[in-house]
């Protein structure tokens, strides 16, 4: 690993002016757990870390009636520990417990996992699912964007030099709701989604009818992204076999997977079918309460 400085700015202004004056040389550092490796195995290059744990902007954690609060920087294990976020944002703390081991969560952050960009993230298709917006803070002030417009491709996303994600904000849970994150991998093997599929359930009041729902879907094409079409079939429809195969099918023909050692095209139009149809079967069972 070729030297690099450090810093640990505690103020956001601080970090922004860092990341700033230092061209593209400078690298944001929340968990780390991606950065480091890509530094020490020479993919990525840097200058300068900042280290942003000590913003306390990034280390917010509120849930209120208005919604839920949480900074780019806190550990996934704060995540899946809240009871609350438990009760209400379930599929963030179904990817946030999944993400490496217990000394990775440690470190690891939701913000991390976005910015990073990876096709396969597991907590990015939950984030979707749950519609986040993503607060990001730069040289030209703050800006607000739909999660599910911040990737662009695999590692890349909007981000211009200088900016980070300060925090991710959530819509308050309308009653009768449920989400659930689950994903496929290959069984002792790599840690890394084959498949991932979230989804956000409303339902009615007899709990026998979908209101509206949201289907994020990841590793089956250059970004995760929102199934529109499998999400918007459901609305209105009677909580049924039939109506959740429908969407699974849609959820499959959307989808643009590769084939690598980690599992075929074929495979994973498959998954996705089985993945979806579980995922909304489990959101929904969440919702009944």
């Amino acid at each position: 690993m070729r030297d690099f400085d450090y810093e640990a700015p505690t103020s956001l202004a601080d970090a922004v002016g860092l990341l700033a004056k230092n061209n593209g040389n400078a690298r944001p550092l929340a968990g780390g757990t991606d950065l480091i490796d890509h530094v020490r195995t020479g993919r990525l290059s840097a200058d300068l870390i900042v280290d942003l744990k000590k913003i306390p902007e990034l280390m917010a954690l509120e849930l209120n009636e208005q919604g839920l609060r949480l900074g780019a920087a806190v550990p996934c294990y704060q995540i899946y520990g809240h009871p609350g976020i438990v009760e209400k944002y379930s599929a963030i703390t179904d990817s946030s417990n999944i993400i490496g081991g217990m000394q990775i969560q440690n470190r690891a952050s939701v913000g991390g996992n976005l910015a990073n960009a990876g096709a396969a993230a597991d907590s990015t298709p939950a984030l979707i699912a749950l519609e986040a917006i993503v607060v990001i803070a730069g040289p030209d002030g703050t800006r607000e964007i739909p999660v599910d417009e911040f990737c662009t491709g695999p590692g890349q996303n909007v981000l211009e030099q200088g900016e980070i994600i300060v925090e991710l904000r959530f819509p308050p849970r309308p009653s009768h709701s449920g989400s659930h994150y689950r994903r496929f991998i290959p069984r002792n093997e790599m840690d890394i989604a084959v498949v991932g599929v979230a989804a956000s359930v409303v339902l009615d009041e007899s709990g026998e009818n979908f209101v509206s729902v949201r289907i994020g879907l990841g590793a089956v094409a250059a970004k995760p992204f929102y199934a529109q079409e499998a999400s918007e079939i459901l609305a209105g429809q009677p909580v049924n076999d039939e109506s959740i195969q429908k969407a699974a099918a849609a959820a499959r023909a959307v989808i643009h997977p590769i084939t690598d050692m980690r599992g075929t095209e074929e495979f994973r139009n498959h998954v996705t079918g089985v993945l979806t149809e579980r995922v909304i079967k489990k959101a929904v069972e969440r919702a009944r309460g």
